[in-house]
């Protein structure tokens, strides 16, 4: 598997702001997920990689070439950013054929592979309107339009799923799926999990402009071995439950919340979902919801952050 992009000792800042600092990481090609908390470093780190931005310090390099001011290497990328900024006097289709010509298309060209583009988005209706009408939604598919109409070979794409309906998600996952299989490369963030681990198992962790982790998630999620987890219960005999739980292999804490919720804190997951089950009929607990509150990837951050503190 080949290097997509290959980082070293790589900053910016922003005065006193960082955006970024001192990341190394090599990503292959293939699919990619960027993911941390809101300020994490994301969208910089993003604007590095396609030239938007100069490092303030290290280098970069992507498909073998520095990004910034490289014409050349442009052409080989496609871009959706996280700001809104579309031209509202365009039409989506005008917008599209017109980002597409600055790719080196000539007019008939850029305008055929707008509708293609637009027609793997499904806005095809609205091709026509004028974008200032647009819907969050069709913004943001306008965006991700203009970002594959020239084919290239990585496409870079910042919080792609905001505003979209659980439709629209659908079918975006769908559609990156496709590109993916027709050989583009992509790199997506989000500050969501379950949104990339839709599209791949490869993800990197930035957090506060530094690199936390990198690899599969399921080696990710393995860092949380050692962490107590912990779970919320819903139930119609919480405290009957509460009282059995305890017993449970594993189990450091339990407690009622003021709603009557049991909340508990266990250092062996695996162990305690097999066990609950049983546990919960035995006890005819009435079971109403379960959800394990800390398994997001905001628990992993939180981890990461204090094994690395």
């Amino acid at each position: 598997m080949s290097t997509l992009v290959e980082a070293r000792n790589l900053g910016r800042f922003y005065g006193d702001v960082v955006g970024v600092s001192d990341v190394t990481v090599s990503i292959p090609t293939g699919v990619v997920g960027l993911l941390g908390p809101n300020g994490a470093g994301k969208s910089t780190f993003l604007k590095l990689l396609v030239g938007e931005l100069r490092p303030s310090r290290g280098s970069i390099q992507v498909l073998g070439h520095e990004p910034f001011g490289n014409r050349d290497l442009y052409e080989r990328l496609g871009f959706c950013p996280q700001q809104d900024a579309l031209y509202a006097e365009m039409t989506g289709f005008e917008f599209v054929a017109f980002l597409t010509r600055l790719a080196g298309y000539s007019r008939s060209d850029a305008e055929v592979r707008a509708v293609r583009a637009l027609e793997r988005v499904s806005l095809s209706d609205a091709a026509h309107q004028k974008t200032r009408g647009y819907s969050k939604g069709m913004r943001q598919r306008v965006k991700i339009a203009q970002a594959i109409a020239h084919e290239p070979e990585l496409i870079v794409l910042d919080e792609p799923m905001t505003g979209l309906d659980p439709i629209a998600r659908r079918d975006v996952v769908r559609l990156f799926t496709e590109l993916a299989g027709e050989g583009a490369s992509i790199v997506l963030s989000s500050h969501v999990l379950h949104e990339v681990e839709a599209l791949t198992k490869d993800i990197v962790l930035l957090h506060r402009g530094r690199l936390l982790a990198q690899g599969a998630v399921h080696e990710v999620r393995a860092l949380l071995s050692s962490h107590p987890r912990k779970i919320e219960i819903k139930a119609r005999e919480s405290r009957r439950l509460a009282r059995a739980l305890l017993a449970v292999e594993g189990v450091s804490s339990v407690k009622l919340s003021r709603d009557g919720h049991v909340l508990l804190e266990t250092s062996d997951i695996a162990r305690f979902e097999r066990d609950f089950a049983a546990i919960a009929v035995a006890e005819r607990a009435g079971i109403e919801s379960y959800e394990a509150i800390d398994a997001g990837l905001e628990a992993v951050f939180d981890y990461l952050v204090e094994a690395s503190a």
